[in-house]
């Protein structure tokens, strides 16, 4: 079990051409970011939220995680961007190695792209923040 490197979900590709997914900043999608354990198994092949190997509830930290807050849609020469606003949980105590963010409004939760940390991060009693 690992989560692989940084991986943009091989489904999200395909859904993105079917119209499943909305990042419009007002009116689009709701999408959330969830923290997972190193034994979890996350990578390109993930298609939808799971609850397997997610990190412990704790302080503001909770099952499914949190709404991320979409700052708008750009275009970066020829890449197209979606940026969302830094999300942290107060109170914490736990150890993450990666994260899954996923829409939360489109049926079944699936999967945008898994976020590898390069190793365990942890907070204790503490603030845990996502760039």
């Amino acid at each position: 079990m690992a989560i692989t490197t940084n991986a943009i979900c091989n489904s999200f590709k395909k859904e993105l051409l079917e119209g499943t997914h909305n990042f419009k900043s007002s009116g689009g999608n709701s999408f959330k970011l969830s923290l997972y354990t190193s034994s979890a198994t996350l990578g390109k092949s993930t298609t939808s939220f799971t609850t397997d190997n997610q990190v412990s509830a704790s302080g503001q930290y909770a099952s499914g995680g949190s709404a991320l807050t979409n700052g708008g849609t750009s275009l970066s020469s020829d890449t197209a961007l979606v940026d969302f606003a830094d999300l942290s949980f107060t109170g914490v105590t736990l150890t993450a190695r990666g994260a899954l963010i996923y829409n939360d409004t489109a049926s079944g939760d699936p999967a945008v792209c898994v976020l590898n940390f390069g190793a365990d991060k942890t907070a204790t009693s503490g603030t845990f923040t996502i760039s």
